[in-house]
């Protein structure tokens, strides 16, 4: 193994370690030499510090996302699934490709790559071609490399959080030799994949969200409403970066990082909306808004510089996170290019306009003019209008071999996740060999990071004499 470094956190032995893998996988085989470009992968290995020598089975995280990278734990409790992963495992952090220390991709790497090409055309081109490298095939294949280079061949248990889960299908469609056996929590994709699919069940969701969290905090409508009233939206912006104007001569309030707060942007918050305490986090950003007197809602009250630096917060994002968000449901060959699907889908949907009120907030869903109006995403732009006309993408998911899956497969499927559909989770589960699913309403979709869910898991799949085989 490639060691960079060896050290303890309170409760838990750490190695941090480093591998190349091919940039582009075509042509190449995981566990295998290859030639051509490059990147690092770097992961990080944990132990009980009583298992630190111990020829303990292993468990690989597949990191939710797209774009996110390994936990970085600051006790075993920090994130609630690891304290009881180590009494049984040996636990590996891969930072999946272009996030943490795997050579991270931000502004910097697009710029750099449209430098580059010879004109805007061609760089557009790079930068996507570049980004297609990014997503689950080329993922699940350094996984793959990592598993026969550096662990000798030994099957792992896979654990899956969110996009994980959508990861570990793929892993079991391309490498199921590789896998003892399987956790996902919150992140059975739909197979066949469809994003437009997705964002139809995923705004009627965020209806009843938004309608729940004014029904607990009756307050917010007035106070979102005032604020929403001077508010530009975001096709009345012109401009660029420091110099916003509106077209309807509303002023354009401007966050720290000098991205102007619209309307659409303030709707974003509703991100947030499928964790807990989302409810609760959001209301406190809102108790900040306005400056003058008590804070009670004041359309002519300046905006607190603290509830815009709130905002900044809550709504920007890794930079991977937005550009590959719908990507990832890209399979194969397309029948269509996606072309903006969240936003097709929210323009069938006018109780979600800018003018509406109550205000709707939105969920996971990236728009056209986030590529436009914030800063840490105007460099990917150029490579959005490319994809999203692209019909070419890598195969991520093999129906045929799911269906005659031999490795045990163990699904946490939240009811009422807003992100992932639960109906749409079974409707793939019920066609997975060897599948078992523990639908619950108790938890949101971080529900695997506290104590509860992965012992259930565990437990269930112990009894199921599932985990037999671990090697």
């Amino acid at each position: 193994m490639t060691m960079l470094a060896r050290y303890h956190v309170p409760g838990l032995a750490v190695e941090d370690h480093a591998i190349d893998v091919p940039l582009d996988w075509t042509g190449h085989r995981p566990g295998h030499g290859f030639d051509g470009a490059s990147i690092r992968l770097f992961y990080r290995v944990l132990a009980a510090p009583e298992h630190e020598h111990d020829d303990l089975p292993l468990l690989v995280f597949l990191q939710g996302g797209p774009g996110g990278a390994g936990p970085r734990p600051n006790d075993p409790t920090s994130d609630g699934w690891i304290e009881e992963a180590i009494r049984h495992f040996r636990v590996i952090l891969p930072d999946q490709r272009g996030t943490g220390r795997s050579n991270r991709i931000d502004t910097h790497t697009m710029a750099a790559l449209a430098a580059a090409a010879p004109d805007q055309a061609t760089a557009a081109r790079t930068q996507a071609d570049y980004l297609k490298q990014f997503l689950a095939d080329s993922i699940v294949r350094d996984f793959e490399h990592l598993r026969l280079t550096e662990f000798g061949g030994r099957r792992w248990t896979t654990l899956g959080q969110s996009y994980g889960g959508f990861l570990t299908l793929t892993y079991l469609s391309l490498f199921p030799q590789g896998v003892a056996a399987s956790f996902t929590t919150g992140g059975i994709p739909h197979v066949p994949a469809d994003a437009t699919e997705v964002y139809e069940h995923t705004f009627p969701r965020m209806r009843m969200k938004t309608e729940r969290f004014y029904e607990r905090y009756p307050q917010d409508v007035e106070r979102v409403a005032a604020l929403a009233d001077r508010l530009p939206s975001a096709a009345d912006l012109t401009g660029a970066e420091g110099r916003w104007a509106s077209a309807n001569g509303r002023d354009v309030p401007l966050l720290a990082n000098g991205d102007p707060l619209t309307v659409e942007r303030l709707q974003c918050l509703g991100s947030d909306f499928g964790m807990k305490p989302s409810f609760e986090r959001v209301h406190w950003i809102l108790d900040d808004v306005f400056l003058d007197g008590d804070g009670s809602a004041n359309a002519d009250s300046p905006l607190s510089d603290e509830f815009l630096a709130k905002v900044e917060a809550a709504t920007s994002s890794r930079p991977l996170y937005w550009p590959l968000q719908e990507f990832i449901y890209a399979d194969g060959e397309l029948d269509a290019p996606i072309r903006w699907a969240a936003q097709r889908v929210r323009g069938t949907l006018p109780e979600f306009g800018a003018g509406q009120r109550p205000l709707l907030f939105t969920g996971e869903a990236m728009f056209p003019w986030m590529f436009e109006q914030e800063r840490a995403l105007r460099p990917f732009r150029p490579a959005m209008d490319v994809l999203m006309e692209d019909t070419r993408f890598g195969r991520i998911y093999d129906a045929e071999q799911l269906a005659r899956n031999e490795v045990p497969l163990q699904a946490a499927v939240y009811f009422d996740d807003m992100y992932v559909d639960s109906g749409m989770q079974l409707d793939t589960l019920s066609r997975i060999g060897r599948a078992h699913w523990w639908v619950t309403n108790e938890f949101e979709h971080d529900g695997l990071h506290g104590s509860v869910v992965f012992r259930h898991l565990w437990r269930e799949a112990m009894d199921r004499g599932d985990l037999a085989d671990l090697g």
